[in-house]
């Protein structure tokens, strides 16, 4: 005999409803997308969501595993790990399930630090490793080579930020930025070192994007200046991260 699904009650509901437009706010995706994601119809995802119909579980879980985070309070995340396919809870407690959508190659674009009207770019791939059972990203294909980093991916449910982090021997370097948007670029703040003459060495912080490579059809790396044909696409991104906003630079 077939068992009806079991229904959240209006105040399940209702934290699940708002939780769920924090998501979609944070993520900068449509309710269309997270319908696909989830495999519903987007007439399902618009009653529960305006409480003209309470969540079910089966519907709650898919919307979870779609969004990776959990909706229901002290519940966890309904994905099944199996071996090392979770990551510490210093970087999130994320299965590699949950974050399979972050793995890519990406265009690490950031202002030149040695030049105000140039714009640095390189690569960056995002990847599971399971030696360390987290995302790792790697950086590649810097004109500055000594520089290129290896560091961790934390992806923390509470700030629906995504923290790129290096820590060698206590120094560290960090890149914050948004989740990805719907085309997959991802928006933020770096907060890092610049070299100076000699051993000199100044903290600074500047706005991040990392946009798909398949998103940038001939992509320029390193120094790109302002007669480079992929400048003005590039200087788009970054002044996006500041007017949208997806980061905030405050004047003193």
């Amino acid at each position: 005999m077939h068992t009806p699904d079991k229904q959240l009650t209006d105040e399940q509901s209702r934290e699940v409803a708002e939780k769920i437009r924090e998501e979609i706010a944070k993520r900068r995706i449509s309710r269309q997308t997270l319908a696909e994601q989830a495999k519903l119809s987007l007439s399902t995802l618009e009653k529960v969501l305006g409480g003209r119909r309470p969540f079910t579980l089966a519907t709650t879980v898919r919307l979870e595993q779609a969004l990776g985070v959990s909706l229901r309070r002290s519940s966890p995340v309904p994905v099944a790990p199996s071996g090392n396919d979770v990551a510490p809870d210093s970087l999130g407690s994320y299965s590699h399930r949950a974050v399979t959508w972050l793995e890519d190659v990406y265009i690490t674009l950031r202002p030149s630090f040695g030049d105000k009207d140039a714009i640095f770019a390189y690569r960056t791939e995002i990847a599971w490793e399971p030696t360390v059972s987290s995302l790792v990203f790697r950086e590649g294909e810097r004109t500055d080579a000594a520089y290129e980093h290896t560091g961790e991916v934390a992806v923390p449910h509470q700030s629906g930020f995504i923290y790129l982090v290096i820590n060698r021997h206590g120094q560290h370097r960090v890149i914050t930025v948004s989740r990805p948007t719907v085309a997959g670029e991802m928006y933020g703040i770096i907060s890092t070192l610049r070299a100076g003459p000699g051993s000199q060495l100044t903290p600074i912080a500047a706005p991040i994007a990392l946009v798909p490579q398949r998103n940038v059809k001939n992509p320029t790396l390193g120094r790109v200046a302002p007669d480079n044909a992929n400048y003005a696409l590039y200087r788009d991104h970054l002044r996006r991260t500041v007017e949208e906003p997806f980061a905030l630079f405050l004047p003193v």
